[in-house]
């Protein structure tokens, strides 16, 4: 195989924008043919979109508004196998809770892991054929549209103002009190995390060993936020006529208790990771680029 593409010093900035959405359109299609079952695909597929709309929200500024479509087009389809992702949230949780603090018994947590597990099953249905097609028909026109992307005057200096906005983004997203914060703005940070993390995957080559720390350290901060995501959600199924409904006195205690170890680890990465500012970000990061392409 090839190597991957990514911004690299010394090479034009437009064709490598345009070579990365074309290996995220074939990693989408890609899933989709996996055949390892919806479970697989399902993952794999979600996975692709993310990294496709990090990517597509970075570079929205040099395309116009007309090419926005993209990045809506594909947030909708994902959602229509929400429930799925849903389901293994908080099965993952659910294993977080029983690695941690066994306070219930083996056959509890048996229980309702089989009831998350079918509800998870049914989610999973949703990837009918008919909604492969429509997904691998969005790919394609996904790839119609990259070939007509106008990019050949843009600059590694646009770039990196674009990866220094969301970067800024992302940090002001930090809360100020994170013992305070609330489920929601977490998620929100969350989010941001994700986009920053796959797009911080396009300037690895600018300092591969450093690039490669970078994305892992913000990965880590991901997945702790991810963790705390998880256990709203399994929390939400402990409501009234929800499937865990009778463990709700239960696995209130350590759901609070999980969240906020996961919240703390999350705090001590994200101080780390955002400790620049904005525009010092933008000068290492076009620094780099200046010094190893000349």
């Amino acid at each position: 195989m090839g190597e991957k593409a990514a911004l690299r010093p010394g090479e034009p900035v437009g064709p490598a924008l345009t070579a990365i959405a074309h290996d995220m359109i074939a990693e989408g299609r890609a899933a989709l043919a996996n055949d390892g079952g919806n479970a697989s695909a399902v993952h794999d597929y979600r996975k692709a979109m993310k990294g496709w709309r990090a990517f597509l929200r970075l570079i929205e500024p040099f395309l116009g508004p007309e090419h926005r479509w993209l990045r809506v087009h594909a947030r909708d389809l994902a959602r229509q196998l929400a429930g799925a992702r849903d389901a293994q949230a908080a099965l993952d949780a659910l294993a977080d809770l029983e690695k941690a603090e066994p306070t219930l018994s083996k056959t509890s947590f048996a229980t309702m892991r089989g009831r998350i597990e079918e509800a998870k099953r049914a989610a999973e249905m949703m990837l009918t054929p008919e909604l492969r097609e429509q997904l691998l028909s969005a790919f394609m026109s996904a790839t119609y549209a990259v070939d007509t992307w106008a990019l050949q005057t843009i600059s590694f200096h646009d770039v990196a103002g674009e990866l220094a906005r969301h970067y800024g983004r992302a940090r002001r997203a930090l809360p100020a009190e994170w013992a305070q914060t609330t489920g929601e703005e977490l998620h929100e940070l969350r989010q941001r995390v994700v986009e920053h993390r796959y797009q911080m995957e396009l300037v690895e080559p600018l300092w591969p060993r450093m690039g490669k720390l970078w994305v892992a350290e913000a990965q880590r901060l991901r997945e702790r936020l991810g963790s705390h995501q998880d256990l709203v959600v399994l929390a939400e199924l402990t409501g009234p006529h929800q499937p865990l409904a009778p463990w709700r006195s239960r696995l209130a205690p350590p759901i609070d208790q999980r969240k906020a170890v996961h919240a703390a680890a999350a705090q001590r990465l994200a101080h780390r990771i955002f400790a620049e500012r904005p525009k010092a970000f933008r000068r290492r990061l076009e620094a780099l680029w200046n010094t190893r392409d000349g």
